[in-house]
C-alpha cells in the first residue's frame, strides 16, 4: 500500500521508537519531565522565544495561541481557507467566544493589505474588534504553498503599531523553512504565537509546540490543562520529538524533490509544488480515490472535483514509481 493520504500517516521509525523506548520520564502536570521541558525549551530557542509548552495536537496549539492573543467576543481575520477555520470545528467560537472572519486570497497566497483593510478597529461598539490575524505557513489547502516573506514581514511590521497580533499557523513550518532556505527564527520572530506540529512531515506520532513569550506560554499551561491536555509521562512522546528533530527535518527536501516528480509525471506543472504536496484539480476525484484504492495506492479527497497527494517519510521512490504506475493510467 502507497499512501499518499497526508503526512500524519507516518509510523515511527526503528530509530524513534528505541528513543521512546529509552526516554527518561516524569510527570509533566508538575513540570517535572525532563524530555519535555528540553523540548520545550529547544523549540521555544529555535523560533527565538522565550518559552514553548508540548500540546497533544495542532489544533489545541491553534487554539490556545489564538486565545493568548484574542478575547472572547472579538475577532480572529484570517484566509477563508485556513486550516483553523475548515479543519478545527468551529472550536474557537465553541470553546473561546472567539469570533472569526476571513477574506478569500489568491491561491492562498498571504497578502497583507488584503487583510489590513480588513480589519476593523477597537473602541467602535458597533464592530466586533480585529485583536489579532491567523497566518498559514505552509498553506494546507492551497497545496502546501510557502507564504512570501516579505508579506509576512510587512503584515507584522503594520501589526506593531496597530496592536494587532499575529498567530502563526505553523504545522508544516519545518517544510516553509527547508524549501525557501528561511531560517526558523526568521519565521518565529514575525509572530506573538506561533503553533508547530512534530506529527505531520517530522514523523513523530503525536505532539505539537505552541511558542510565545513567558508570560503567554505561563497562561497556556492554564488553557491545555482546561482542555484536558495536561500530561504525565510523556517524555516517551518528547523522545519521538527529539529524534524528529535531529533526523527529520533536513530529509524534507527528499519529500519535496519527490513531489515534483511525483507532479511532472502526472501532467502538473512542478512549478507549483512548493513542498511535498501534489494536487490533481479538475478530476472525478471520489472515483479515482476509489480506482486507485482498489490498487493500493491511498490518495485524499479534497472536494468532487479535486484530490491531494502528500509524499512524506514513509514513501520512497519505489513508492513514488508505483503511484504513478497505477495513476497515470486513472487519468
Amino acid at each position: 500500500m502507497v499512501d499518499l493520504r497526508s503526512d500524519t500517516v507516518t509510523k515511527p521509525t526503528a530509530g524513534m521508537r528505541a528513543a521512546m523506548a529509552d526516554a527518561e520520564v516524569g510527570d509533566d502536570v508538575y513540570s517535572e519531565d525532563p524530555l519535555v521541558n528540553s523540548l520545550e525549551e529547544r523549540v521555544a530557542d529555535l523560533f527565538g522565544h522565550e518559552a514553548a509548552v508540548f500540546v497533544p495536537s495542532g489544533t489545541m496549539g491553534n487554539q490556545i495561541g489564538m486565545r493568548l492573543v484574542c478575547q472572547p467576543g472579538q475577532e480572529v481575520l484570517g484566509d477563508a481557507e485556513a486550516h483553523v477555520v475548515t479543519y478545527e470545528m468551529g472550536a474557537a467560537a465553541a470553546i473561546f467566544g472567539l469570533s472569526t472572519r476571513t477574506v478569500v486570497s489568491t491561491g492562498g497566497v498571504l497578502d497583507a493589505d488584503q487583510l489590513i483593510e480588513q480589519v476593523r478597529p477597537f473602541g467602535n461598539w458597533h464592530l466586533t474588534p480585529t485583536a489579532a490575524i491567523a497566518v498559514e505557513n505552509t498553506h494546507n489547502r492551497a497545496g502546501g504553498l510557502v507564504q512570501p516573506l516579505a508579506q509576512l514581514e510587512k503584515l507584522y511590521a503594520w501589526s506593531r503599531d496597530a496592536g494587532v497580533a499575529v498567530h502563526l499557523d505553523g504545522a508544516r513550518i519545518w517544510n516553509a523553512a527547508v524549501a525557501s532556505g528561511v531560517p526558523l527564527s526568521t519565521y518565529g520572530r514575525l509572530a506573538d504565537t506561533a503553533s508547530v506540529c512534530l506529527s505531520k512531515g517530522l514523523g513523530a506520532p503525536i505532539g505539537s509546540v505552541l511558542v510565545a513569550s513567558a508570560d503567554r506560554i505561563a497562561e497556556a499551561r492554564l488553557w491545555r490543562k482546561r482542555l484536558g491536555g495536561g500530561m504525565r509521562q510523556v517524555g516517551v512522546l518528547a523522545a519521538a520529538g527529539h529524534y524528529a528533530l535531529d533526523h527529520h527535518v533536513d530529509r524534507l527536501a527528499e519529500d519535496h524533490a519527490r513531489a515534483r516528480s511525483l507532479a511532472q509525471r502526472l501532467g502538473v506543472d512542478p512549478a507549483t509544488v512548493h513542498t511535498n504536496m501534489v494536487v490533481l484539480d479538475g478530476v472525478a476525484a471520489p472515483m479515482l480515490a476509489e480506482a486507485a484504492k482498489g490498487q493500493g495506492v491511498l490518495i485524499s479527497q479534497v472536494s468532487a472535483t479535486k484530490v491531494r497527494l502528500l509524499t512524506h517519510l514513509d514513501v520512497d521512490d519505489a513508492g513514488i514509481d508505483r503511484a504513478v504506475e497505477v495513476l497515470a493510467p486513472l487519468l
